[in-house]
């Protein structure tokens, strides 16, 4: 199985591509960050965010899509710009036919640091380990991006590629 995992964001939307083998360790297959032009208007930056993913879905054929979901905000404003950037993403998976999952913030860090309070470093120190990598995924948004992909692999041990017609 294959997962795309991606932090939202109209600054910086992290993804991280996580392969779960039928036997043997995860394997990283991809990370980065997609960084729209910092001056740009709302929707210039989501068709870069929607663009690029629809381009990382071509290139890696997910099985699934995983998600972090919106957390409440103080800032009323960022967290609907941050709906919008969700909005994208999640239409980018269903148009390529992709089986879309979304998880909770705590969810992420309880899956992957086995704590849901985790700091971004945690974070980062736990997916070095559990992909057995050298370093740590930079920046910190690429690293959440495999966090939620392993999130998704280590909560969906009977999942099943969907058919959508």
């Amino acid at each position: 199985m294959i997962v795309l995992g991606v932090d939202p964001g109209t600054v910086r939307t992290g993804y991280g591509v996580v392969e779960r083998p039928e036997a043997g360790p995860y394997r990283l297959v991809e990370c980065g960050v997609i960084r729209p032009p910092a001056a740009s208007a709302l929707a210039l930056k989501l068709d870069v965010i929607f663009t690029e993913l629809e381009t990382l879905i071509a290139r890696h054929h997910p099985d699934a899509l995983a998600v972090e979901n919106v957390f409440m905000a103080s800032n009323a404003r960022s967290a609907l710009v941050l709906g919008h950037a969700r909005g994208v993403i999640l239409l980018a998976g269903a148009r390529a036919g992709v089986a879309v999952a979304e998880y909770a913030p705590r969810e992420v860090k309880s899956a992957v640091v086995g704590a849901g309070s985790a700091t971004k470093v945690q974070i980062q120190r736990m997916v070095m380990r559990l992909l057995r990598l050298k370093s740590a995924p930079e920046p910190t948004d690429a690293a959440d991006g495999v966090a939620i992909a392993l999130t998704h692999c280590m909560r969906s041990r009977t999942f099943k590629r969907a058919v959508v017609g």
